[in-house]
């Protein structure tokens, strides 16, 4: 397989991992930070402990390697499509490091109902950020089946 076309389905594979899981994240985890509010504070302090260190294991390579295949991507052959998935992977890190950390930030010490239902509402920009990029790898996948006959790079 060339280079270019395993790029391609590479960020296309990282990206439609990240829109699992992130709808997984806003239907099913992050509404179920409420149960953990029933527990005692010392038990729910290590709960949000291990979930963090447990979620960066799994979020932390597919995001690094979504990211750098985004970038490659638009190095490779600058085109619109592919500064859009780019501008759009910003707004997903941009939502995660202004938004999501400093709400997690805040339940670290203690569960709060408040900030609970604020991570599942400012959590849906990122859900739709992250469908609409993965709409977009799915799009370019086409551009590299004539590429996979050519020497040509994928659009």
């Amino acid at each position: 397989m060339k280079p270019a076309v395993l790029l391609l389905l590479t960020h296309a594979l990282a990206t439609c991992f990240m829109v699992g899981l992130i709808w997984f994240v806003q239907v099913v985890h992050y509404p179920l930070f409420s149960s953990a509010g029933a527990m005692n504070p010392a038990d729910y302090r290590a709960y949000h402990d291990r979930h963090t260190r447990l979620t960066t294991l799994v979020v932390g390579p597919a995001m690094l390697v979504e990211a750098l295949a985004a970038a490659a991507l638009v190095l490779q052959k600058p085109s619109p499509l592919r500064l859009t998935a780019l501008a759009l992977l910003l707004g997903c890190w941009l939502s995660t490091a202004l938004v999501s950390v400093p709400l997690h930030q805040k339940l670290i010490t203690g569960y709060d109902p408040a900030t609970a239902h604020q991570l599942v509402h400012t959590n849906w920009p990122r859900t739709i950020l992250w469908t609409a990029r993965g709409l977009i790898a799915l799009a370019l996948i086409p551009f590299a089946l004539p590429a996979a006959l050519s020497s040509a790079p994928p659009a």
